[in-house]
């Protein structure tokens, strides 16, 4: 997830006089990784078995991940991170090696059953200023007749998740369309969509539209009913998601293809990181979602039509992800960062309720909390070094920990440290004002992490990064790719 809205997910019925075939819709996960604490890739996907869950989505083609994915069964839906699309949408060659190396290299009997790859994440959000909007296209192009060459075109398929800002409605979700600067693109796009038998994917986020607005209805995020309905002609709307659903199959009319399946790329509620951001809120949205779609009611511009997939955001909390939209960035997890379910949810995959990650490997149970016997007068400075690193948005306005005291902060700060240096001793001294203890300084609903023994990596960029250098020293040796003088 980027900087998301919302929008709407299904597989068609009816649409606009067109009669299109029917098929059960599945929930999928988004398993993200920009984590200071993550799980083994092999126990992420033992947790996605013992949960019945057969579809994720990934950010990036991760070798880690995809060869735990190998022989599991589950369906993937692998990306390509934004960074990497100036390269893929200049060289062919490129392309061929991203595939080679990322989807045919894990693909096969026994493989990584790979069904999607995504050309980037939401490129054509409007923050981004027109950045990555013209190379979408060319690395469609490039990376299909990669596919073609590999004998996988007929399997894997290509899809771009977007972000639900690519359209726009003046008042009502029937008046919606695509931004005009990008009517041209979406209608190359979808034409590519709609003739290789790919589903159109859109994120969408009715928490954001409550986070932005202080004048947003509350309840109308929800799918418990409300009192602010939305009329529109004939059309009612009781919630957020439908609305903007309809919003985009209003869009997709206007350019000739209403009847395209549609795939929820992310959707999902935050638990913790800001006001309205908590475990009970993330329970009530994200259980209202899924008996929402599974009710197959549809929306009232594709009524009785479920959805083909949706990928709930997310499988974990993040906590190295950028908290620049909001401290709840870090935060979307149905599962916390060490596999233990946050809250009861049912999938309707079998599952009752969520089962937790087994044999998830615990660093030792001591935490770093504030020295009693030291004076705090000058911690300040050691505050921001530690909450520089570690996570401490729980301890911000509208978090779990956001009331547990000047030395409670402190001991969390200090703790997230500790934890994120894998329990360092040198890393609990903070010049004699921290100290190690065997009491889980726990306060409520404020939990003290203890780190897990797999420390993960701070940011999934150094993976990208590390594949374009890879890509473009393989093209340089065979004489493909010339760098500038």
């Amino acid at each position: 997830m980027l900087e998301p809205r919302f929008s709407g997910v299904l597989y068609l019925w009816l649409l606009c006089g067109t009669l299109v075939p029917m098929v059960e819709s599945a929930i999928g996960v988004n398993w993200g990784t920009i984590s200071s604490h993550r799980l083994k890739p092999t126990t992420v996907v033992d947790l996605l078995r013992e949960n019945k869950i057969s579809k994720v989505k990934l950010f990036e083609a991760d070798s880690d991940v995809l060869r735990a994915l190998m022989g599991s069964g589950i369906q993937v839906m692998v990306g390509i991170p934004n960074e990497m699309l100036p390269l893929l949408s200049s060289s062919p060659a490129a392309a061929d090696l991203w595939v080679r190396q990322n989807v045919s290299a894990y693909v096969g009997r026994g493989g990584a059953d790979i069904r999607y790859v995504a050309v980037g994440n939401e490129p054509f959000l409007s923050s981004y200023n027109g950045q990555y909007q013209n190379l979408v296209m060319p690395v469609i192009l490039n990376i299909q007749q990669s596919l073609v060459k590999a004998n996988l075109a007929g399997y894997v398929k290509l899809v771009v998740p977007c972000n639900a800002d690519a359209y726009q409605s003046s008042a009502l979700p029937s008046q919606g369309a695509f931004r005009p600067e990008l009517t041209q693109i979406m209608t190359q796009l979808v034409q590519f969509l709609n003739s290789n038998g790919s589903p159109f994917v859109v994120n969408i986020y009715p928490f954001l539209s409550l986070y932005d607005n202080e004048d947003f209805p509350q309840e109308y995020a929800f799918f418990e009913g409300t009192t602010h309905a939305v009329q529109d002609g004939s059309n009612v709307y009781t919630n957020a998601f439908d609305g903007n659903y309809d919003t985009l199959v209003a869009a997709l009319v206007k350019l000739g293809y209403g009847q395209i399946p549609i795939v929820i790329g992310e959707i999902g509620w935050p638990s913790d990181g800001a006001l309205g951001a908590n475990t009970t809120a993330a329970k009530v949205f994200n259980q209202g979602f899924i008996n929402h779609v599974a009710s197959n009611k549809g929306t009232p511009l594709r009524p009785n039509a479920p959805p083909m997939d949706a990928y709930l955001f997310s499988l974990f909390d993040e906590g190295a992800k950028s908290i620049l939209p909001g401290n709840f960035e870090r935060h979307w997890g149905i599962f916390s960062f060490d596999g233990q379910a946050k809250y009861p949810l049912n999938l309707l995959l079998g599952n009752k309720e969520l089962k937790n990650a087994r044999n998830v490997e615990y660093l030792p149970s001591r935490w770093c909390v504030a020295n009693p016997s030291s004076d705090l007068t000058n911690v300040v400075n050691h505050m921001r070094l530690a909450c520089s690193v570690a996570d401490c948005t729980t301890l911000n306005y509208g978090g779990s920990c956001n009331e547990i005291g000047e030395k409670g902060n402190v001991s969390y700060a200090f703790n997230s440290y500790y934890q994120l240096q894998m329990q360092d001793s040198l890393s609990c001294d903070f010049d004699g004002l921290g100290i190690v203890t065997f009491l889980d300084p726990s306060i409520g609903d404020c939990r003290f992490l203890v780190g897990v023994t797999d420390k993960g990596t701070d940011s999934s960029s150094s993976q990208t990064t590390y594949q374009l250098w890879i890509l473009l020293l393989v093209l340089i040796l065979h004489g493909i790719f010339m760098l500038p003088m």
